[in-house]
């Protein structure tokens, strides 16, 4: 989402900050020299370990095509042969109302906002003069499309299957058509339109098409009945006085999946859709404050007509509380209740990077999108598939850390739990220390980093995180900059990367710079990029870089293409004006790829009308983008 998360960081704990870090790490290595030829060395020779086989098996790919697909990536590899050969879209080409594409590849439309997910109920087409019904929208695609993947089904897996997809906002001009809700009715559309699409879609005649008419068909908004499983559930900090039922998620953002088949869902930015009426007194505890909550949130107006986002209502007391969680949802049974898994933690998920470890120990790589937040990672207790069979869900029994970086590359694993005598100071019960995570991390002196949000996992190992960018580095009361140190303020963002000790399950890791963006911004540097967002790491090497935020050169928000093991980065696609460029999930032969382009022209009929062609009036519709190679060859390549 843009600007929206990055205005009012709420970390005021004092941590010693990622830019001092790095600062030294810089002048240690030298990396300022060489941050334009990405490090990454190695990552496919490890391509056909049975880790990374097992990997691609569990995200929908035979064990036989895993092999195949490895042994390809790998000869490739000692051949010295570049991952990417496409021909890269030209930065003078990638701005205006329409997407820009790579001349190797084409893409097509699929599942725009207000798309019917049941019969009997009219598409949405974009209409200025109407909008959907509040119940209309709960039979229809939402709205902000973000986080997604593909779960094949069948022996069709590369042209059929379940797409599970995130619908992060929608503002209220772009929802409602107004600046603010006036009846309830109106609070419910836009909360109808939050949440998650699970959608079956086959390819029919060459072209991806929802099946309107399945069973596995739903969405998943902010009314939704949910659940609560793990350590914090049952707590009294997750009950009100109103004793409600737990509804929802919403500010869906990005993803995860898991090795038995099921998606992850996160919440991000929950905080904003709470308040108070106009006119109330209101003083956030530490907590809330901790959180980012406020009298206005970000302007919805929820609070005025719907008692549960009302700060000042004393029966809801520790809704908030009830947001902010990774969310799993079977993307196969129409009727399982979503489960909020408390043992991930409460803060502002971006993502929820899923492998399996040492041991066969499910590990969760995660974000917290916000400026001077922190990287966290859980661990499962035990082998996963041991777990199950017990009846014991791998992501609702083990240990929650958050990330801290150490000058020589280096770092460690804190873990937070009421065990330790500084938390247990503050906190009464390990529930408190996942519903406050934040503060959890402050406490036991986390780095806060500039705004870490996607996390993707390499094959060989190696984990990587997008930091999107930080404005307020060196700013008023805020760690200045010097000389040696660049990214103080941060406008541009970088990459990170690190691998654990003991196969992900350790608690020290050694990290370094992948890239910053800062560096791809010489005159004649066609990869130029800014923000990055969303990542996606293939079997190959190949490391798939989006963007949410303004770009050199004129461009739109991008999708670029990153070979680590040369350092070359093409741009492959760019969005349109006024949106973000989100979201990736692959079939599992990786010849089909599925994009995401959240709020065009910020909803804005005068910027762009896509889906539709350029009208000036037809509302922009957030869609999803299939993209294909012409030849029918791998994405990427």
């Amino acid at each position: 989402m843009k600007l929206i998360h990055d205005e009012n960081p709420s970390n005021r704990s004092g941590n010693r900050p990622f830019e001092d870090v790095l600062r030294a790490s810089l002048s240690r290595r030298h990396l300022l020299a060489r941050s334009a030829v990405l490090g990454a060395t190695g990552f496919l020779a490890s391509m056909a370990g049975n880790r990374a086989l097992v990997n691609v098996a569990s995200a929908g790919t035979s064990l036989a095509d895993a092999e195949s697909l490895a042994e390809a990536g790998t000869t490739l590899a000692q051949r010295g042969g570049s991952l990417i050969n496409f021909p890269l879209l030209p930065a003078a080409e990638g701005s205006g109302p329409m997407p820009g594409i790579s001349s190797a590849y084409q893409y097509d439309v699929l599942i725009p906002w207000g798309t019917p997910l049941q019969p009997g109920v009219a598409e949405y087409t974009g209409n200025p003069n109407t909008r959907p019904s509040a119940e209309d929208q709960t039979k229809m695609v939402g709205i902000g499309h973000d986080g997604m993947w593909f779960f094949p089904l069948g022996n069709d897996s590369n042209t059929h299957g379940v797409l599970a997809i995130n619908h992060e906002y929608g503002t209220n001009p772009h929802v409602l058509g107004k600046a603010q809700p006036t009846s309830l009715s109106d609070v419910r559309l836009s909360q109808h339109a939050h949440g998650v699409s699970v959608v079956e879609i086959r390819k029919t005649n060459g072209r991806w098409q929802p099946v309107t008419n399945s069973r596995r068909n739903r969405r998943i908004h902010a009314n939704t009945p949910v659940t609560f499983s793990g350590p914090a559930a049952g707590s009294a900090v997750l009950k009100t006085p109103a004793g409600n039922a737990p509804l929802g998620t919403l500010n869906n953002c990005a993803n995860g999946y898991t090795p038995w088949g099921t998606y992850l869902t996160c919440e991000e930015n929950f905080n904003g859709y709470f308040g108070v009426p106009s006119g109330t007194s209101f003083t956030p505890t530490p907590e809330q404050r901790r959180y980012g909550f406020s009298a206005n949130g970000f302007g919805y107006g929820w609070q005025n007509f719907d008692p549960r986002f009302n700060l000042a209502n004393p029966q809801y007391k520790n809704e908030e509380n009830t947001y902010g969680w990774v969310v799993e949802i079977d993307p196969m049974d129409p009727n399982q209740v979503p489960v909020k898994r408390t043992a991930l933690g409460r803060f502002k998920h971006e993502s929820a990077e899923i492998v399996v470890g040492q041991g066969g120990r499910v590990v969760a790589y995660m974000g917290d999108d916000e400026r001077f937040d922190y990287i966290y990672k859980f661990v499962s207790s035990g082998n996963w598939r041991s777990m199950r069979a017990r009846g014991i869900s791998p992501l609702d029994d083990g240990k929650l850390y958050v990330a801290k970086f150490n000058d020589n590359g280096t770092g460690s694993w804190l873990e937070l739990t009421i065990s330790n005598p500084a938390l247990a100071a503050r906190f009464s019960s390990q529930a408190e220390v996942l519903t406050y995570a934040r503060i959890a991390a402050d406490i036991l002196g986390a780095t806060p980093m500039d705004r870490p949000e996607w996390v993707a996992a390499a094959p060989n190992g190696d984990i990587y995180c997008t930091l999107t960018n930080n404005s307020q580095r060196g700013s008023t009361g805020r760690p200045g900059a010097d000389a040696a140190n660049p990214l103080a303020p941060n406008p541009d963002g970088h990459i990170i990367k690190w691998r654990d000790s003991s196969n992900h399950v350790g608690t020290s890791f050694t990290w370094d710079i992948f890239i910053l963006a800062r560096d791809t911004h010489g005159a004649n540097d066609e990869r130029t990029f800014s923000s990055p967002d969303g990542l996606w790491a293939d079997r190959f090497g190949r490391l798939f870089i989006q963007t949410d935020g303004t770009q050199r050169k004129g461009l739109n928000d991008q999708m670029l293409v990153a070979d680590t093991n040369t350092g070359e980065i093409r741009r492959l696609f760019t969005g349109v004006t006024g949106c973000e460029v989100t979201g990736v999930a692959i079939t599992p032969d990786q010849r089909t790829m599925f994009v995401n382009i959240q709020h065009p022209g910020d909803g804005n009929p005068a910027q762009t009308n896509f889906p539709r062609p350029f009208d000036g009036v037809t509302i922009p519709r957030d869609v999803t983008v299939v993209i294909t190679r012409k030849d029918g060859g791998v994405i990427g390549s």
